[in-house]
């Protein structure tokens, strides 16, 4: 694991600020909780034998480093050389497992007997029942009813694991009313109970974290560009962003080095003026929403508005604070992602290199139809996962009986 000293510009203030955005906007209750965790957390994962523990599981467990594929079709389509870094390949099918192997690490070293994770799509649920399962830690994870049944292969998995899956009735019934539901929990069990948020969400420091836990994305992806194009930069890198976590691993290392174009695809569901979008950063403003200021969708009375996805990990009318910075100060930008469009994108990949994506990485595919490229240009798209857990969804859109 790099230390993240070095890297300033994705790196909070003390308070947990990426500029405006960030901090702990946390009711009393969960005051504990947090100053317990903020107090521990760099001293154990910056620690030798911290590091030592998590390199090794990352090698031998996640199956690191995951490959940087050449993919030649997309690259003859596009007019550019485009690599796909291969997150897909992670054991659990995601990129999730980094940040979950790292936290499960600290809980574990905090003492806390019993674990607790929000989830939306699936993946990072089943990532935290995979990685309780192996250190024999107790698992309860929180997923809204109308993800349960989306993604029921991934709810099965996690059960399978030993997990017990809380299905929420609140709300819109996906990834936020989740979190909201987990927050509540935590509260309740502060003594004994960690809570492993999935993305680079919530309140400071889980955005920290959760980047630098996923930093070794990014970290690959330079060493790799330099064993097959002799550059350690990319010219442009692409990642989806529901909370941000992948997008943020595969960013990280790039940020403010005045060449690398960081593009971030967020989803546009039915269209922006639908009603039925989570484009956040294109619609949203600032406000706070589970213990961070960042940018909101929100209507004119300031309440949050329910986000709309065909893909359950972008279904969330938030942003992660650092990303809110990100866009804020022109260091990256987003562009938003239609269903449609992703579908199409997804289908593209899947019949020219025959690989076929998560719905959510699809919609970081498909942003290589919206941008400009020279034939020059190394382009790197973060495969942040495999596609099996959509297979439901593909099937209602695609002739595949």
């Amino acid at each position: 694991m790099d230390k993240i000293t070095d890297h300033m510009e994705v790196h909070p203030d003390s308070a947990g600020f990426y500029g405006a955005f960030g901090g702990a906007y946390i009711p009393e209750l969960l005051h504990r909780n947090v100053e317990e965790l903020t107090a521990a957390y760099l001293p154990i994962t910056e620690s030798q034998e911290f590091r030592t523990a998590f390199d090794s599981l990352l090698r031998d467990y996640v199956g690191r480093p995951t490959p940087l594929y050449y993919a030649a079709g997309l690259s003859a389509s596009f007019r550019a050389r485009i690599y796909l870094k291969r997150e897909d390949l992670c054991h659990t099918g995601a990129h999730k497992l980094n940040n979950v192997v790292g936290q499960a690490l600290l809980a574990s070293r905090m003492g806390k007997g019993r674990i607790i994770a929000e989830t939306g799509a699936g993946q990072h649920g089943v990532a935290t029942a995979t990685v309780c399962a192996m250190l024999g830690i107790p698992c309860t994870v929180f997923m809204g009813q109308k993800d349960t049944e989306r993604q029921e292969l991934n709810v099965l998995r996690m059960r399978m694991l030993g997990a017990e899956v809380v299905a929420v009735t609140s709300g819109s019934r996906t990834l936020k009313d989740a979190t909201n539901e987990a927050i509540r929990h935590w509260i309740n069990h502060p003594d004994d109970t960690y809570y492993l948020i999935g993305s680079t969400i919530g309140p400071h420091p889980y955005p920290d974290m959760v980047a630098r836990f996923q930093s070794v994305i990014s970290s690959e992806i330079g060493r790799q560009l330099m064993e097959k194009e002799g550059v350690d930069k990319p010219d442009v890198v692409l990642a989806c962003v529901g909370g941000g976590s992948n997008a943020a691993g595969a960013f990280y290392h790039f940020v403010g080095n005045g060449h690398t174009r960081l593009i971030g695809a967020e989803a546009a569901g039915e269209g922006l003026q639908s009603g039925k979008t989570a484009a956040t950063i294109t619609l949203g403003r600032k406000g706070v929403l589970h213990g961070t200021m960042t940018l909101l969708m929100q209507t004119a009375g300031g309440q949050v508005m329910e986000a709309h996805s065909i893909s359950a990990g972008l279904d969330y009318p938030g942003v992660g604070p650092l990303h809110a910075y990100l866009h804020d100060s022109g260091q990256a930008s987003y562009l938003a992602v239609t269903d449609a469009e992703a579908l199409q994108a997804a289908m593209k990949l899947t019949r020219t290199e025959g690989i076929i994506p998560a719905l959510e990485s699809a919609h970081a595919l498909a942003l290589l139809e919206k941008i400009s490229l020279e034939p020059s240009d190394v382009v790197v798209v973060n495969l942040s996962g495999r596609g099996d857990k959509d297979m439901g969804v593909y099937g209602k859109h695609y002739d595949v009986k």
